[in-house]
């Protein structure tokens, strides 16, 4: 028996490796440059894989589903049964039936994963529809995997998993919250032990949930909006289904936002202190903000990383979700799109980004309180003050590149803000800046010496 398993990442290297050991003639094919389980033969493209095989399996993503399906129908035989395991909306696997079907003499089934493949391996339970699914049941039967036939077409076994991905990705979501809250509580470990309790597999359970939820963010907030296209379908309210959806891409981001090696503590800590002109005179005068955005108080200095936001004029829906993903040492950076006519930021938002190690806040927009914010010692740099009060209604993108006061500001990006104004150093050039302001502050200081010595001198009776 042969099988070819289109897409090796975590769960398709797990379901190969299983049919290896059940004595399977194992081919698989992916794109990226992932390790090649034991015993696989690796195909060059994703048709040479499926040839000659009685079982596909499809685990590429929701998103190439589809275009995979289309490039390898041509070479499926009349054996065959395409199973299309991928986590997607009903309709998704109905259009992949109807291109196997029309383009091959293949079988098609729908295929869903009901459990955890990293936990259970090939034995993880599935749910399978249409004309494939007996033939499905029977091939994961002999490896040890309970097997579901719904004896209905495709888009039902899709539609079981959706449901209950409600419950599982929205679990994930919110123990992604209450653990991150309590971490800014200073309570993580109470916290921890309150949710521990309520699992059947406790600590375990726990962080796989947590760490999966950023691990696996993009996926499952795919998965997560199918979720919520089916509960529209169904006639509900889609609201909490569209924000747990939300939640799981803004973990994802968050991960990415995680990756501070180019910028350590200690890189940050030496930039304390350093005038933003004598980074700006090391870069050559690029990346300083336009004039326009300035201190929003005396004496306002911060060093952070960027954590980004774009968000529409006058709406700071986006910054109250970056404020959730925020790390210590973030300063947010926020394009505005320069609209002065709303405050973007207030005493309560920066108090909330305060509490989770923020230290600072760039925007092109407007601000209020700022009284207030002085009292408080946040710094804000901002293009206006306004009295009046922000949108909350969206849209809005966080960790993504944006444009402030003319400069380009990419997350992780070095910020350096003073009196002066704020500076914007590339994550990978930091160190190198970083040398060349020094010795800039250091021929300035020469240079006002000299200067004095000289002013010194000249006066009657002044040193010789």
């Amino acid at each position: 028996m042969k099988v070819g398993i289109l897409g090796l990442g975590e769960a398709g290297a797990l379901y190969a490796t299983g049919f290896a050991e059940h004595d399977w003639q194992v081919t698989g094919f992916d794109p990226g440059d992932v390790p090649t389980p034991e015993s696989v033969d690796r195909a060059a493209t994703a048709a040479e894989a499926v040839q000659g095989c009685e079982l596909v399996l499809s685990l590429t993503g929701a998103k190439a589903a589809l275009a995979v399906a289309q490039e390898v129908a041509p070479h499926l035989q009349a054996r065959t049964v395409y199973a299309d395991m991928n986590a997607s909306a009903p309709e998704l696997k109905r259009r992949i039936a109807e291109v196997i079907t029309a383009s091959s003499p293949a079988i098609f089934s729908d295929v869903s994963v009901i459990g955890s493949v990293p936990k259970y391996r090939h034995r993880t339970a599935l749910v399978a529809s249409g004309a494939g699914a007996s033939v499905i049941a029977d091939y994961f039967g002999t490896l040890g995997a309970p097997v579901e036939d719904l004896g209905s077409g495709p888009g039902a076994a899709s539609s079981r998993k959706l449901l209950r991905s409600l419950f599982m990705k929205g679990l994930g979501a919110i123990i992604v919250e209450a653990v991150d809250a309590g971490r800014a509580a200073g309570d993580e470990l109470w916290v921890r032990a309150q949710i521990a309790k309520e699992l059947v597999d406790g600590d375990s359970g726990l962080e796989r949930l947590y760490e999966g939820t950023y691990k696996h963010a993009e996926r499952r907030g795919r998965e997560a909006s199918a979720a919520a296209e089916l509960v529209a379908e169904l006639g509900l309210d889609t609201g909490l289904a569209r924000e747990i959806s939300q939640l799981h891409f803004l973990a994802g981001r968050a991960q990415g936002l995680r990756d501070t090696t180019r910028l350590t503590p200690e890189l940050l800590e030496a930039y304390v202190g350093l005038a933003t002109a004598n980074i700006g005179d090391a870069t050559e005068r690029m990346g300083l903000l336009d004039s326009g955005i300035s201190a929003l108080w005396p004496g306002a200095r911060a060093v952070g990383r960027a954590l980004t936001v774009w968000t529409r004029a006058g709406d700071n829906q986006a910054l109250h979700q970056a404020i959730k993903i925020a790390e210590p040492g973030d300063i947010m950076v926020v394009n505005g799109e320069g609209d002065v006519s709303r405050a973007l930021v207030g005493e309560l938002i920066a108090e909330r980004a305060r509490s989770r190690g923020v230290v600072g806040m760039v925007l092109d927009g407007a601000a209020r309180d700022v009284e207030v914010l002085a009292e408080m010692g946040f710094p804000v740099w901002a293009r206006a003050v306004t009295p009046a009060g922000p949108y909350k209604f969206g849209p809005g993108q966080v960790g993504v590149p944006v444009a402030v006061g003319g400069v380009v500001c990419r997350p992780g990006d070095l910020v350096a803000g003073d009196s002066d104004g704020v500076a914007i150093v590339p994550a990978d050039r930091a160190a190198s800046v970083l040398a060349d302001a020094r010795e800039v502050e250091a021929e300035e200081a020469r240079r006002r010496v000299s200067i004095r010595a000289t002013a010194t001198a000249a006066v009657p009776g002044g040193a010789s």
